[in-house]
Formats: C-alpha cells, sequence, structure tokens
C-alpha cells in the first residue's frame, strides 16, 4: 500500500469491479485514531467544567451561574451557591476590547437581566427589591446602594441599558446595539458616518424577503443551468473561439497599421528636417527607436497569431471534444438527478462540523488553568500541554474538512464512472449515488483521508507563512516580502496541482479499486498521454464555466434591481443587492464544481476508454454516441454503429 507501488492486481480491467476490497486500510485507522483524539478534547473540555463554564456562564470570582460551587483557594467570593442565579450580567457591557475580543467588564451572576433601564441607583435598590436580582457585586446589599461608597466600583455603570438574555448561553445582552457602536465602526471600516450604517442595516431589514427570493432564484437557476449548459456549451466556446482569434488578428493589424503610419510619417518629418538642417542624428535616433519597437511589437503580434491559428486548426477536435464531454455531463444530470443535491450534503454536513469545532474551540477556552491577575478577577488560560491541544484541533479543522469535500469528490467519480461504464442506460442501479456513498463507506475511507492529509500538509504552511506575512506587514523588507508571497504563490499552486490529481485518484479508485498512490499513478499517466486534451478542457471548460457563473450573477442582479426598484434611496438596496449577489456566485460556485468534476471523470473514462479499448467485438467502447462521434468521426460512426 506504499506510494512505491505495492503489490496489485496484475492486470487492470478498468471498469467498475463487483469484487471490490479496502483500500489504504492502515490511513483509515490513522484517521479513526486521529478522530478519537478530537472527541478526546471534547471529553477534556467538558470534564474540566469548560463547557459548563460556556454554556452556563460563569462571574468574575470563579463561580458557574447556575449551580453550587466549590470554594477556590485565595479567591475571595468563590464557592458560592447559584443555584437561582442562571444568567451572566456584566457592569460594563460596552466596554469591549477589540484587539483581545472580549468585554472589559466584571461579571457577576443575576437571576434576572434588567427589564427596562435604571438610571440611578435608587431603581437599582428598586429592582433588586422587588425582583430578588442583585446586579451589585455580591458583598453589596441591595437595599444600601444609593449610600454605598463602593457602589462607583462594584455597581455597574449607568445608566444601566435593557438586556435580554441570549438563548441557551444566558449573557445578559443590551436590546439596544448601539452601544457595540465602537466595535462596528473598527469591523466596517469603510463606513464613517453612522446614520449611513444605519440607513443600510434598515435596507437589508426592510428587504429580507426579497434577498431570500433572490437567493432562491438564484439556487434554483444554478440547477437549471447544469442540466441546460450541454445545449449552449457548443455556442459559448465558439463565441469565445471567434473572439480570442479575432481579437489577435484585429491586435496584429492594429500595431503593422501603426507601424506603417509612423514609418510614413517619419520619412515626411526627414524630408523636412534635410531641407532645414545638417545635422539631425539626435532626432532620426530617437525616432528610428519608436520605429524599431513598433517593428518589434508587430513582428512578435504576428507570430503569437500565427501560432494561435495553428493551435486553433490542430486543436479544433480537441475543443470538440469540450463541447462533447459538457454534452454528456448534462445527460449525466438527467439521469442522475441526486447529483444536484451533493452540494446540500456536502455543505450540511462543513456546517455541522465547523459548529462543532467553534464549539469545542470555546470550550478549550474556559478549560485552561485559573489565572488571577492584580484586579482579582478569575480568568482562565490555556498554559503548558494545553495549548497543544489547540493546534490539534486546528490541524482537525483542516483535515476534516478536507476529508469531507474529498468524500463528496469520491462519491460524485463513483456515480459517474458506473454511468460510464454501463452501456444500458437503463440498467443503471436504482440509486447510483448511495451505491457509490455504500461503496465510499465500506472500502475507500482509506483512500480519502489519505488524500485529504495529503492536502492538509500543504495547506498548513502556507496559512502559517499567510499568517506570518500579515503579522510582519510594514515591518518586513522588500526582499523578504517577495520571497513570501512566492513561498505562498508556489504552495497555493502545489495545492491546487495536488486537489486536481485527488479527483482523478478517486475515479481510477472508483473503477479500479486499488489504493490512493496507485490509483494516482495511474491517473497521472492517463493525464500525461493526454495532456493537450487536458489543456484544452481545463481552459475552455473553466471559462464556459466562468460564463455560467457570471451568467447566473448577472441574472440574479437583474431582478434584484426590479424587485428593490421601489426603494428610490440608493444606499437602502445596494448592500442587500451586493449580498444576493455574492450568494449567487457562492450557490453558482458550488454547483458547477459538481458539474465540473463530472466534466473531469468523463474525461478519464473516455481516456481509459480509447486507450484499452478499440470497438472490435469484445472490445467494444463504452462511451456515449456524442464522445464517439468525435472521436472516430461521423463515417466511422454509422458504420460502427451499423455492426452494433
Amino acid at each position: 500500500m506504499g506510494c512505491c507501488g505495492s503489490a496489485e492486481r496484475p492486470k487492470r480491467e478498468w471498469k467498475p469491479l463487483e469484487d471490490r476490497n479496502c483500500t489504504d486500510l492502515p490511513w483509515f485507522l490513522l484517521f479513526t485514531l486521529f478522530l478519537v483524539g478530537m472527541c478526546g478534547i471534547c471529553g477534556f473540555t467538558i470534564a474540566t467544567g469548560g463547557a459548563a463554564r460556556l454554556v452556563f456562564g460563569y462571574d468574575s470570582y470563579g463561580n458557574t451561574c447556575g449551580q453550587r460551587n466549590e470554594p477556590i483557594e485565595g479567591v475571595r467570593l468563590s464557592g458560592l451557591d447559584h443555584t437561582d442565579r442562571k444568567f451572566v450580567f456584566f457592569l460594563d457591557p460596552c466596554n469591549i476590547d477589540i484587539i483581545q475580543r472580549k468585554i472589559k467588564s466584571m461579571a457577576l451572576c443575576v437571576s434576572q437581566c434588567p427589564t427596562e433601564e435604571l438610571a440611578t441607583y435608587y431603581d437599582l435598590k428598586k429592582f433588586a427589591m422587588i425582583n430578588g436580582s442583585e446586579l451589585c457585586s455580591y458583598e453589596l446589599p441591595g437595599h444600601k446602594y444609593p449610600s454605598l461608597p463602593e457602589r462607583f466600583e462594584k455597581c455597574p455603570k449607568l445608566p444601566v441599558p435593557q438586556s435580554k438574555a441570549l438563548p441557551v448561553f444566558n449573557r445578559c445582552t443590551p436590546v439596544d446595539i448601539s452601544c457595540y457602536a465602537k466595535f462596528a465602526e473598527a469591523v466596517v471600516t469603510f463606513v464613517s458616518d453612522n446614520s449611513m450604517l444605519n440607513r443600510l442595516i434598515a435596507g437589508v431589514a426592510a428587504s429580507k424577503e426579497i434577498i431570500v427570493g433572490l437567493c432562491l432564484l438564484a439556487l434554483v437557476l444554478s440547477m437549471i443551468l447544469m442540466v441546460i449548459i450541454r445545449y449552449i456549451s457548443a455556442v459559448l466556446v465558439w463565441i469565445l473561439t471567434g473572439l480570442v482569434v479575432l481579437g489577435s488578428l484585429g491586435g496584429t493589424s492594429a500595431l503593422w497599421w501603426l507601424y506603417i503610419d509612423y514609418r510614413m510619417t517619419m520619412n515626411e518629418t526627414m524630408t523636412k528636417d534635410l531641407r532645414k538642417t545638417e545635422e539631425p542624428n539626435g532626432g532620426m535616433k530617437t525616432t528610428k527607436d519608436h520605429s524599431q519597437g513598433l517593428l518589434i511589437y508587430a513582428v512578435s503580434a504576428t507570430v503569437f497569431t500565427g501560432i494561435l491559428l495553428l493551435l486553433m486548426l490542430f486543436m479544433r477536435k480537441r475543443v470538440a471534444l469540450t463541447i462533447a464531454l459538457f454534452h454528456v455531463a448534462g445527460k449525466v444530470f438527467i439521469h442522475l438527478p441526486l447529483l444536484a443535491l451533493q452540494p446540500f450534503c456536502t455543505f450540511l454536513a462543513l456546517s455541522l462540523f465547523w459548529v462543532y469545532w467553534i464549539m469545542v474551540l470555546l470550550f478549550l477556552g474556559t478549560s485552561g488553568e485559573m489565572k488571577i491577575p492584580e484586579t482579582g478577577l478569575v480568568e482562565f488560560r490555556l498554559r503548558g500541554g494545553l495549548q497543544y491541544m489547540t493546534w490539534y484541533h486546528a490541524v482537525g479543522l483542516i483535515w476534516i474538512s478536507e476529508f469531507i469535500l474529498a468524500c463528496q469528490q469520491m462519491t460524485v467519480a463513483g456515480a459517474v464512472v458506473t454511468y460510464y461504464f454501463t452501456r444500458d442506460k437503463n440498467k443503471l442501479p436504482v440509486t447510483p449515488i448511495l451505491s457509490s456513498v455504500l461503496r465510499l463507506v465500506r472500502y475507500h475511507l482509506g483512500t480519502v483521508a489519505k488524500g485529504s492529509f495529503i492536502i492538509t500538509l500543504v495547506k498548513i504552511p502556507r496559512l502559517i507563512l499567510m499568517y506570518i506575512h500579515n503579522q510582519l506587514k510594514g515591518k518586513e523588507n522588500a526582499c523578504a516580502r517577495c520571497m513570501l508571497k512566492a513561498c505562498i504563490c508556489c504552495l497555493w499552486c502545489l495545492e491546487k496541482c495536488l486537489n486536481y490529481l485527488n479527483q482523478n485518484a478517486y475515479a481510477a479508485t472508483a473503477i479500479n479499486s486499488t489504493s490512493f498512490c496507485t490509483s494516482a499513478r495511474d491517473a497521472f499517466m492517463i493525464l500525461v498521454e493526454n495532456a493537450l486534451r487536458v489543456a484544452t478542457i481545463n481552459t475552455v471548460g473553466d471559462f464556459v464555466l466562468f460564463l455560467g457563473k457570471i451568467l447566473i450573477v448577472a441574472c440574479t442582479a437583474i431582478t434584484g434591481v426590479l424587485a428593490l426598484n421601489y426603494q428610490r434611496d440608493y444606499t437602502e438596496w445596494v448592500l442587500p443587492l451586493i449580498i444576493v449577489c455574492l450568494f449567487a456566485f457562492l450557490v453558482a460556485h458550488c454547483f458547477l464544481s459538481i458539474f465540473e468534476i463530472v466534466v473531469d471523470v468523463l474525461f478519464l473514462c473516455f481516456a481509459i476508454d480509447t486507450k484499452y479499448n478499440n470497438g472490435t467485438h469484445g472490445r467494444e467502447f463504452y462511451m456515449d454516441k456524442a464522445l464517439m462521434h468525435v472521436f472516430i468521426g461521423k463515417a466511422v460512426f454509422q458504420l460502427h454503429a451499423e455492426e452494433l
């Protein structure tokens, strides 16, 4: 099972095998152990009380709200019974430390959040006497609030804003969010006028129904485009080809025209100068430099145009292959409509995992060692070996996220492989997607774990370098900045290449049931043998899909402008329109990325089909009629169809 090649079946069948075997089992066990470690971190936070402190909240003396507490040595007012005090109240909730991202205020456990604004200490006393919820420090009796000298340090800052408890987390939060204006200004740096920010937010709130409707429209348009793109792909590709050719010819002609015009003007000028002076050498030298520059540009453009035309001439069949692949991909979505649900499933899985990851990270923030600074208020910090838990948890974020994305690629690849290598499409499995998922879970989780780990190994150094670059911004010299950016760019390119190779390796595994490294090697050899086809599909195909994304965003934006037109104030609908356009592009990217995976898997199957089959008896092609028409020509295709 090693990358250098282990004992595999001696002969490749290159078709879906009924007798499959588990691949990369050691990596499945390693990934399972890693998941156990992730669960262990969550268990540690629960066992040490971090989860309880985050969910129920704790005061500045180390007491957890809503339960009986044990005394903490050296901390006064610890070990209190807060069974009836279930809410966390901050004495100054608007004092936010933007750098440390926390509220710089004493926290207390109270039985009820203030339901109305309290403007004076008499109001605090009245609230405590009526509701039994004391908002000053525990050692201060509620009936003496107005007369105590400690009220300025140990009572909330006046006026106390009306608050409402957050669901689940039981924190008293001001109803009026105006006290967070400083934080909002720091986040939204482009807004210098608070009234502008208020108008933008009001525009979003007033248009929420339209925003939801436009988002659903983008979703529907993306699903429709995946089906109809096979009908418009030919038009888009040939329009693109024509524009490139016409642009090259036009640019070359313009350069030659400029050169000839400049030469004629130069000759007339030189004739006049020769009549006036006998020493025109300086002007002639400058004029010749300009003329030679235009000549170099024109010749270079001519060479480029000639090469481009030759490439178009020799690669016209490969462009036709791209169109045929798009056509077949559209048929795949008709026969396998559940493929359109893959973005939803992947997004749901990623969202659930990210929510879990963030929750455990927050648990970790309240599970460290207790620290008592000079203020005497308790804080929890991760120290020593506990800090490595955070790094382990961060690696888990990347590896598991890549694992989920790789599972999507393997699932799509398995379904498309089944479709391609089934001659009679009426005999396809009832649920090819579900069959692909079951094969993945039963046989190939180790392969997916290994492929996603390789991506993680490349992504982590790139993220570290990006962090270093941001931290040193404005401090490093030009050479160091250039080197950092070059390293980041190289790692990004390597990650993209590995992603593409991994995707084809998963398809090879779906076909042959081989290990990751063997599949990657086989897929790489197939791709190298078809390098020109790969280049054509990736350039022309990606551009067509990009045009599809732009089409969806444009349609959504135009509909949004018409729907929001009733709001005559530009500032009230510009933000909703931006939100809708961003969502439309995101949705289009998610759906068309599935379409792109289908096209890539179809091409790998096509390349394997043409390499190991020749259309003779016993070695018939599996390919669709559209692909066969491109590959073997119209006349031969008709003869082959008659023989079949």
